[in-house]
């Protein structure tokens, strides 16, 4: 089923790779070398090289110089059939999946066995079965996609490559939305791969992750080899400080300066249409960070989306300061100071297409325009120019087009267009997904200076030590209700997942 390979060379050896994008040097004389049943691991903060490395690699784009040679043989690889006729296999944070499709069809899209010119789908099942029992996955290959969980698509995808006889998988921040438990399969899998003499290209910035699963670790800091380590050199500090050439300081929590004389952000008995049946209420204190714990499929976005205005409530009442807001309207949120920073920032937070100032201004163009209608440019400029400064936004100019930007600069731009605006309360649905630590350590910083100007923070995330390490107080959901509440001296990650999974004080 997988191919087998000269083990007297490399799988994997590019010297010397060269990319350059306009006004943007994205890769200088990069190295990268992987053998046959490694799992190694590609670090580096946003914006390092590593995405446009993997492109290069899976035929997106062309090197302007360097060589790549796959199993002793020097090749240029032209396109994605191209890395696929080569045994490299590309597993996206952004799954490419057609949900309306079972689990066969996805497979073997666009190379489905045929029978005098017909999709032969028994041939689908029964090439598809020994991919599924090899991940580990109890379903059938005639499982409509949509029925799946993120982390069994995840394998799907994973099956995918394996069909294509891959002998190279390059998987980009595969766990970025999977939950604890999926989690730790696809570690599993990722090991039994390698057992089978498949080699892994590992991208991720959850370092524990790459600590479990690495055999060696590669670090780019700004385009350029930044070093690498060993299994047994393989720590967190020394992760950080190959990725940012500096040791980060660690969350450290202070005194949280709260006005017990404002009400902040309060939503009483509160019922969304994802979980009807459940009345929700809590209070964020004005200058106070709370966190939200809780699985995947808790109802904490639905929740958010919910309070913003974006979805419809049931029933319920969301204050500020005291003040009513109208329920089931977005605009009405903005207008009372509530502002949400969405968990996908591309899809919801963001026009990628658009530049960094018309972004920023999106959300409150009305302050921009004269009484004629007509916007004052320099004004939105000004805004965004200082939105730049303040935030340090890493950008040639706030021309740039937001697409342009790395994941972290991209969420300091979401961030931005709010902090225009005066907020009186802050919803972050994780802040952080998909960001390096440099640029999550900025992040913590920003909203621990907001809670300490007085805004109601309300930090929602699936990341433990996130959320032990930054909150004031952390309130659980499970199944549509709030499990628990826990003030910071009964904090701790056992406490978290017992109210997590249902558990009762």
């Amino acid at each position: 089923m997988i191919a087998s390979s000269n083990n007297s060379f490399p799988a994997l050896k590019m010297q010397r790779i060269n990319k350059s994008f306009p006004g943007v040097r994205a890769l200088i004389d990069v190295d990268f070398e992987i053998s046959t049943g490694e799992v190694v691991a590609l670090i580096g903060e946003n914006g390092a090289g590593k995405s446009t490395l993997m492109n290069i690699l899976g035929g997106v784009h062309q090197p302007d110089s360097g060589t790549i040679e796959v199993e002793g043989n020097t090749t240029t690889i032209k396109s994605v059939s191209n890395a696929d006729q080569l045994g490299i296999g590309f597993v996206h944070q952004e799954l490419n999946i057609l949900d309306n499709l079972d689990v066969g069809a996805n497979v073997f899209l666009g190379r489905e066995p045929r029978r005098l010119g017909i999709v032969n789908s028994k041939q689908i099942i029964e090439k598809t079965k020994p991919f599924i029992e090899m991940l580990g996955l109890d379903i059938s290959p005639e499982t409509p996609v949509s029925e799946l969980s993120i982390g069994q698509q995840q394998m799907v995808e994973i099956a995918k490559a394996l069909s294509k006889n891959a002998k190279i998988i390059i998987m980009d921040e595969p766990t970025s939305s999977l939950t604890l438990s999926e989690t730790e399969k696809l570690l599993n899998v990722i090991s039994d791969l390698r057992d089978k003499g498949i080699s892994i290209i590992y991208i991720s910035h959850r370092l524990g992750e790459v600590s479990q699963c690495a055999d060696r670790v590669i670090a780019l800091r700004d385009g350029e080899n930044a070093g690498e380590l060993s299994k047994d050199q393989i720590d967190h500090d020394s992760m950080v400080n190959l990725m940012v050439g500096r040791a980060l300081e660690r969350n450290t929590h202070s005194k949280p300066i709260i006005n017990t004389e404002s009400e902040g952000l309060e939503i009483s008995n509160l019922r969304t249409t994802s979980y009807p049946n459940c009345k929700v209420s809590f209070r964020v204190a004005s200058g106070e960070i709370l966190g939200m714990a809780g699985l995947v499929g808790a109802g904490r976005s639905e929740l958010a989306q919910a309070i913003f205005g974006v979805d419809q409530t049931l029933e319920g009442e969301v204050k500020i300061n005291g003040k009513i807001v109208s329920r089931g309207s977005s605009k009405e949120s903005i207008r009372c100071g509530i502002y949400l920073a969405p968990e996908d920032r591309k899809r919801t937070g963001l026009v990628t297409e658009f530049d960094i100032t018309k972004n920023i201004s999106l959300a409150s163009l009305s302050k921009y325009a004269s009484k004629f209608g007509l916007i004052n440019n320099n004004k939105e400029q000004d805004v965004a120019n200082h939105q730049i400064e303040s935030l340090n936004i890493k950008t040639p100019s706030a021309s740039t087009p937001v697409v342009n930007l790395s994941g972290g600069n991209q969420q300091k731009v979401v961030l931005a267009k709010w902090l225009s605006m005066a907020p009186k309360a802050i919803i972050f649905d994780e802040p952080t997904r998909g960001i390096d630590v440099g640029a999550k350590a900025e992040i913590y910083k920003l909203m621990r200076d907001l809670a300490n100007q007085g805004v109601a923070v309300w930090m929602i995330s699936s990341d433990m030590e996130e959320v032990i390490g930054i909150s004031d107080r952390i309130a659980v959901m499970h199944e549509g209700k709030i499990t628990g509440e826990l003030s910071r001296e009964e904090f701790s990650e056992e406490t978290i997942m017992h109210f997590a999974v249902g558990g009762k004080r």
